[in-house]
């Protein structure tokens, strides 16, 4: 790679219109260009505004090997491909191919449409409506990825209506297997030099590697990974087995399908696969006065469960030799029958939890359950993947060390012998942000707290103008916390789960003055520069549930291995989602604002220099009238520019 790619007056700078040149940049793409010369692995923490992606690109482009590069959601992936990418590949004239790939649910299926749409007698008028809208979408696109119908593909009951799933897909016996979007998406892969997928995509591809029946992807020289700090629990997931109410759901779907188009004269069919449905609920319903989230093995010692399970194995047992009766008479029902077998293995796993280095939990919503089946530590296994295969591999994100080192994320991956580099932001923090643990705060979790923190902190959030984040750790105290705040002031409150996310965020920037509440998603990955956030309140330490079964599982298992759970599984996992917390905060050179944490145990108990140590180089301090000066310097060096724009 060419050093003067970076540097002022170098390629990018004269090629892409904005560009700075920034020393952390160029030793990150040095760093990544090593890497995929020499093989071997490359941890690199680069903080916010470093410009990673760049520095990651530019090495990949440039190296003349097959890359994978895998980012952390599907909105990054289309952000990557769309916008980064095609800028990178203009400025360097790179002229070979490069590929998108998502997971198959993010792909029209022809011959599911077509099956739907000679139903549509029996649905409604909305659900009929839109999937016009999409047989007329279908004609022009050349890619089926259903992202590009936009919120129309964020309706849940469209989606499984016109995408496949691993289970319900006919593959080559598919009568549109040569029009297929995912055939063709995977085509292109197969064939691209630079191949753009996400985590769970991966992890999908090595799940179905293991069983010997073929690949999603293909063999590359390099892997980069961006916002890497997400994979261990992504690799987890894949690494365990999950049986839940949705399958059942979707396989007594188009077992009706199947009866209506294919099998007509078999109506006992259709009544099994209802029978089986109505079983599935009634499991949901054992889960009544349970928690939402727990230990799956105590339940199976209660009459209610074992007797709905038995139900449960009964009927998809009666479902599985109608199917039989009807082999050979349909791909269809054929496909079904086996998908009826895979259901029975999985459902008999997870009734035999007496296998150790595995946590057994379920799972459930307003509607649904799952039962699921995940390993302890995936250490091992992802260390042998690595070493299977010839390749070089990059792992990146803004919240990849802990306490200024990369122990956690090596002992979580097995990723020893990396090469290790840590690159700080660009942002002057010590002059942009402002970091603030208020006094005289009620204990987290303390009855009644959020009266307190509205009360206190209303008046900051107000005289700031809106422009604020309120990040939590729990969906309940979303709840009281938007209650509270509509009731107290006129500014505009935006509460996680009343829109999409893309449309909350939308709203959010639009409104100029809203105050968003939100969890989990709104952490990170969300970008909102300038001053249209200006102030990000966090109601506590973002530490699991001591109740979450996999958390517990995992204690158990580092306390067997002779560790200290809290130290070694609780606090560094609490470390890294607070800085990405902290982190929507400045997301440029101009950005100011203030951080708000709500929770005095970051510095009273020792155990907070480790969160502080972990944060940026922010000015701190104890009282909000501090808070609230900094904010009213920071509102008059605004209304300067204000008016020049004005003028």
């Amino acid at each position: 790679m060419k050093k003067d790619y970076f540097a002022p007056g170098g390629l990018l700078a004269r090629t892409i219109s904005g560009f700075a040149p920034r020393e952390a940049q160029q030793l990150m793409a040095e760093a990544v260009a090593s890497v995929l010369e020499k093989s071997g692995i490359l941890l690199a923490e680069a903080g916010t505004g470093t410009g990673k992606t760049f520095a990651y690109l530019v090495p990949a482009l440039q190296s003349g090997k097959k890359v994978v590069i895998s980012t952390g959601s599907k909105a990054l992936q289309d952000q990557l491909y769309q916008k980064d990418l095609p800028t990178m590949v203009k400025a360097l004239g790179y002229a070979r191919p490069i590929a998108l790939l998502k997971g198959r649910n993010n792909y029209l299926c022809i011959e599911r449409l077509s099956s739907f749409m000679q139903e549509s007698r029996s649905m409604d008028k909305q659900l009929l409506a839109d999937l016009a809208r999409v047989k007329q979408w279908a004609v022009g696109s050349d890619s089926g990825d259903v992202s590009e119908l936009g919120p129309l593909a964020e309706r849940a009951e469209l989606l499984p209506l016109i995408t496949s799933t691993n289970d319900n897909c006919l593959g080559r016996e598919c009568p549109s297997y040569k029009e297929c979007h995912l055939v063709k998406a995977r085509n292109r892969a197969m064939e691209a030099q630079i191949i753009v997928i996400n985590h769970h995509l991966f992890f999908a591809d090595m799940a179905i590697k293991e069983t010997g029946f073929g690949e999603l992807l293909p063999e590359v020289d390099g892997y980069i990974f961006d916002e890497a700090h997400q994979i261990p629990d992504i690799a987890t997931q894949y690494f365990g087995q999950t049986f839940s109410s949705r399958m059942i759901n979707d396989l007594c779907k188009d077992i009706d399908l199947l009866y209506r188009t294919e099998l007509k004269d078999m109506a006992q069919l259709s009544k099994a696969a209802g029978k089986l449905k109505i079983s599935a609920q009634d499991t949901r319903l054992a889960f009544e006065g349970e928690k939402e989230r727990g230990d799956w093995r105590p339940l199976l010692n209660k009459p209610k469960f074992s007797q709905q399970l038995n139900r449960l194995t009964q009927d998809l047992q009666f479902v599985y030799e109608l199917l039989k009766l009807a082999l050979s008479r349909s791909e269809l029902g054929d496909h079904l029958f086996e998908r009826v077998a895979q259901l029975q293995v999985l459902l008999e796993k997870m009734l035999h939890t007496d296998v150790t280095g595995f946590s057994y939990w379920y799972d459930t919503s307003r509607l649904n359950f799952s039962l699921n089946i995940t390993p302890l530590n995936i250490a091992e296994r992802f260390r042998r993947e690595l070493d299977e295969r010839d390749a070089s591999w990059v792992f990146t994100s803004a919240t990849l060390a802990v306490n200024k080192g990369f122990e956690h994320f090596i002992g979580q991956l097995g990723v020893h012998g990396a090469t290790e580099l840590m690159l700080d932001s660009p942002f002057d923090f010590a002059h942009q942000a402002l970091l603030c643990v208020p006094r005289y705060l009620p204990d987290p979790g303390q009855w009644g707290s959020e009266q307190v923190l509205v009360k206190q902190l209303l008046p900051i959030i107000e005289v700031n103008r809106g422009r604020c984040f309120f990040l939590c750790t729990s969906h309940a105290m979303i709840q009281r916390l938007s209650v509270l705040l509509k009731e107290k002031t006129n500014l505009p409150v935006l509460t996680q789960g009343d829109a999409a996310k893309g449309v909350l965020l939308e709203q959010f920037i639009q409104a100029g003055n809203a105050i968003l509440v939100a969890t989990g998603s709104f952490w990170e990955g969300v970008d909102v520069r300038g001053q249209a956030l200006s102030c990000v309140v966090i109601d506590k330490l973002p530490f699991a549930s001591p109740d979450d079964p996999l958390m517990r599982a995992k204690s158990e298992d580092c306390r067997l291995r002779g560790g200290d759970p809290f130290q070694q599984v609780y606090l560094p996992q609490a470390a890294i989602t607070l800085k990405q917390g902290v982190g929507r905060l400045i997301r440029d050179v101009s950005d100011k604002g203030v951080v708000i944490i709500c929770d005095n145990r970051l510095v009273n108990r020792t155990y907070g220099q480790l969160f502080l140590s972990s944060l940026p180089p922010m000015q701190r301090c104890r009282d909000l009238k501090q808070v609230k000066q900094f904010i009213q310097q920071m509102n008059q060096a605004e209304s300067p520019a204000i008016s020049d724009i004005n003028s």
